[in-house]
């Protein structure tokens, strides 16, 4: 073999490595069938051609292509997948962030149905999942407003107590403290006499004690007699006195006996008020004519003519 012939050798053997080698760092090859497929995104910041396309974590395909649709409103992503892969064309092709600094991927989420297997150029449903970054920054906001509200509202409280807190505030309140602190000491004072007395008085405190001590004996020992006597038998008999009471007037009431007849009949009452009206009337007769009811003399009655008549 001449040497011409091993150069175009070796030059071609070089090209197919060039060939094979920058397929595969494109994410293609050139011996396995693919099939190609799109997805349309609002945004796609960080896809980069070569990007990973998986299913559940597993490598199946390659970003082949990134550019603007047909009507230039959304961006359309090309990429490659197996072609065993059988999966429904409804699956749809997320992306996400693979990693703080590990750019972006897509990750296709797959429905299996027999009768819509995804075919070459077929167009997916997208999706986009919030990254790190994209959740982070959804955290801070609504902290960064409320802390932007705190600030806003300390600063306003600073501003009153500024305002608040003049000179003449100032001397108010440093005079309110001199004042608070000589009440404080004239407490101390108070408390240090009530202590000397309480020290001088002790003995008188202590037989003051002593006798409330007897005092409250005594009331016990009262207490006890008060116990001890027979109240119950007491009680009763004043109920036995009031049913008995009860009874007479209820039998006065009724009319039963002499005293509840004269009480109760009226007839009887107008009787004995004209025996009395008559008794009145006779013993006042007697008084101005006893001669007419009484006779009698020492020596014998005479008889008079008169009385004939």
């Amino acid at each position: 073999m001449t040497r011409e012939v091993k150069t175009a050798i070796l030059i071609l053997s070089c090209i197919t490595i060039f060939i094979f080698g920058f397929s595969f760092l494109k994410g293609t090859s050139l011996l396995n069938n693919e099939k190609i497929v799109h997805a349309l995104y609002d945004d796609i910041e960080g896809l980069v051609v070569g990007a990973n396309i998986t299913i559940s974590g597993l490598n199946v395909g390659k970003v082949k292509k990134i550019d603007f649709d047909e009507n230039y409103d959304k961006i359309k992503v090309t990429f490659s997948i197996r072609e065993d892969l059988t999966f429904s064309n409804q699956s749809t092709a997320q992306l996400y962030e693979a990693g703080l600094i590990g750019g972006k991927a897509i990750a296709v989420l797959p429905i299996y149905d027999s009768s819509n297997v995804v075919q070459d150029q077929d167009i997916l449903p997208s999706d986009i999942k919030p990254g790190l970054t994209e959740l982070v920054n959804q955290q801070i906001a609504p902290l960064q407003d409320k802390i932007e509200g705190l600030l806003t509202s300390a600063d306003s409280l600073f501003a009153g107590v500024s305002n608040v807190m003049n000179f003449e505030t100032q001397k108010n309140l440093k005079s309110a403290l001199e004042g608070l602190s000589s009440t404080i000491s004239n407490i101390n004072d108070l408390s240090s006499i009530m202590g000397r007395i309480v020290e001088a008085n002790e003995k008188n405190l202590n037989k003051t004690l002593n006798n409330l001590g007897d005092v409250s004996y005594n009331l016990s020992q009262l207490t006890d007699s008060l116990n001890q006597m027979p109240l119950s038998s007491t009680v009763k008999n004043f109920e036995l006195t009031s049913i008995r009471l009860k009874s007479v007037i209820s039998r006065l009431d009724s009319g039963e006996g002499s005293a509840g007849m004269i009480l109760n009949d009226k007839k009887l009452y107008d009787n004995l008020v004209n025996s009395s009206e008559a008794l009145d009337a006779l013993l006042s007769d007697l008084k101005e004519n006893p001669k007419r009811y009484v006779h009698f003399s020492i020596f014998g009655r005479k008889e008079n003519k008169n009385d004939n008549k």
